[in-house]
């Protein structure tokens, strides 16, 4: 037995489903509604970044040691006192080395930073070869920036660092801030800044 359907039910039935597909409401989002939309997950995903930035951050920056040297020798045989420069002003301790790719794009507003002169700017050379290597690279770079030569990279291993570039912001001889990784030069103003408020 075969059941046929009947023609008229059907377009009775189609005709029924775009009067209901009518009655519905519009469920497409506005402009406004979109736009809302994706700033919200631009807002989740910048959190996200930001708190994971900074866990990884706080784990990898430098650690002050308990009796730390804040007394050094500058590759040219000048003493560099920490603990008096830090005295007068917050002073940025920089940890690089001429091996570091990521040095290559964080030194140069690093020296951009010294040569304003607001800031003490010290920077440790780490196991970049002797003093002469060093002060060829240097030049080559136009890098006028104090700099301590960390041969053996000991400095280095007893502020405990764990990745290249690190800094390191002292107050009155004591660490105030350490963070890793690329910093621009207003992250690095900001923060010398901050370091002299509080």
């Amino acid at each position: 037995m075969t059941i046929e359907s009947d023609p008229k039910a059907n377009i009775d039935n189609a005709s029924n489903d775009t009067k209901n597909r009518k009655a519905e409401p519009d469920l497409k989002k506005s402009p406004t509604q979109k736009l809302l939309s994706m700033l919200k997950t631009m807002l989740l995903y910048g959190t996200v970044f930001i708190v994971i930035y900074t866990v990884i951050n706080w784990w990898r920056q430098p650690v002050m040691p308990a009796d730390p040297q804040l007394q050094l020798t500058d590759y040219q045989g000048q003493t560099v006192d920490l603990a008096r420069l830090s005295a007068d002003k917050p002073t940025l301790v920089y940890f690089w080395g001429t091996w570091c790719p990521i040095c290559r794009t964080t030194s140069p507003s690093v020296n951009t930073l010294a040569e304003a002169g607001n800031y003490p700017v010290v920077t440790i050379a780490v196991q970049s070869g002797s003093n002469q290597e060093l002060q060829s690279y240097l030049n080559e770079h136009s890098y006028t920036f104090t700099t301590i030569n960390d041969e053996e990279g000991i400095i280095f291993d007893d502020w405990e660092g764990q990745v290249t570039p690190s800094y390191v912001i002292l107050k009155d001889g004591e660490m105030t801030q350490g963070l890793t990784g690329i910093q621009p030069l207003w992250s690095l103003k900001l923060r010398l800044w901050l370091s002299s408020v509080w």
